[in-house]
């Protein structure tokens, strides 16, 4: 089974406690996500199943949507509320205003500190193992780009926001620091994410929604339809005797006129074949494979 399928991964679950949870589900081993969540974070988890986790490495920089709520009052030690609190209490009613001025300054690109639980390594041991032993986390700086981040609402302690945020981007942090700038503490109350690359919620799936329809048999309704994935990279139907030179990971003319540098190489309208990155000319190699030779050879011999 090679596929992709979106999950709307609920609260409480790591990714990788959904990883396992597909794979029981589809009796598939090789699973895999394109985006760690946090496990208070809800939203799209894109799931690649099968020869289609190695497009993985395409998903690394993809731009990540989220919608959230923001607590100010205190701050917690995991920058959001499945954390102790770290500041005493606050009584807070902030302005819509004020609030949106204080976003304005976490646009564009920006430096970040990650949070002391964080999956990033020190000396290879994540930041979050050291953090739990109360051993101090010092964490550099990166360079994160946040394309949008509108606060849409305030009530009281709380502001409600939407973003769009580069890759390796913490919404925890973010709030971190703006309650940090205003004196008062802050800390993420909620996260959902919205999108991935071009994954959105709208496309997505429960878990219970998959096992249902696993049981009809009818699991491929919810899968994504091969030629949306990687829309940045145009769609090349090759002919067998292409195919088999691809799969044999020999280069082969294509018949693409775009000049894109990558392609992606289809056996009719759904199977997704291989990723090829152009020589010169209409020249491919294949970058990556993602059917087996032998599979190819059996499928062109069905024809």
């Amino acid at each position: 089974m090679n596929a992709l399928l979106i999950i709307d991964k609920p609260a409480g679950l790591t990714s990788h406690d959904v990883v396992n949870r597909v794979r029981r589900i589809l009796g598939e081993k090789s699973v895999g996500h394109l985006g760690t969540l946090d496990p208070l974070a809800t939203g799209v988890l894109p799931m690649v199943i099968g020869n289609l986790t190695r497009l993985a490495q395409f998903y690394s920089s993809s731009v990540k949507a989220y919608a959230g709520t923001i607590r100010f009052g205190f701050a917690t030690d995991t920058y959001d509320s499945a954390g102790e609190a770290i500041s005493p209490a606050q009584n807070v009613s902030l302005s819509l205003e004020q609030v949106q001025q204080l976003a304005s300054q976490f646009q564009g690109m920006i430096e970040q500190t990650p949070p002391p639980f964080s999956a990033k390594k020190i000396q290879g041991v994540p930041a979050y193992k050291l953090a739990r032993k109360r051993i101090d986390v010092v964490l550099k700086p990166v360079q994160v780009e946040v394309q949008e981040f509108e606060i849409t609402e305030v009530e009281n302690d709380r502001a409600r926001f939407r973003a769009r945020v580069s890759s390796g981007t913490y919404m925890r942090s973010i709030a971190h620091e703006m309650g940090h700038q205003l004196g008062c503490g802050a800390h993420l109350e909620s996260l959902r994410r919205t999108a991935v690359g071009e994954f959105e919620l709208s496309a997505a799936h429960t878990l219970e929604e998959l096992e249902v329809v696993s049981r009809s048999g009818d699991v491929e309704e919810l899968f994504v339809h091969p030629r949306r994935i990687l829309p940045e990279f145009p769609s090349v139907t090759a002919t067998e005797e292409m195919l088999a030179l691809i799969c044999s990971g020999r280069a082969v003319n294509l018949p693409d006129l775009s000049q894109a540098r990558l392609v992606k190489v289809f056996r009719g309208q759904r199977e997704l074949v291989a990723i090829a990155a152009r020589i010169a000319g209409t020249l491919f190699h294949p970058k990556i494979v993602l059917v087996e030779a032998a599979n190819a050879a059996k499928a062109a011999a069905r024809r």
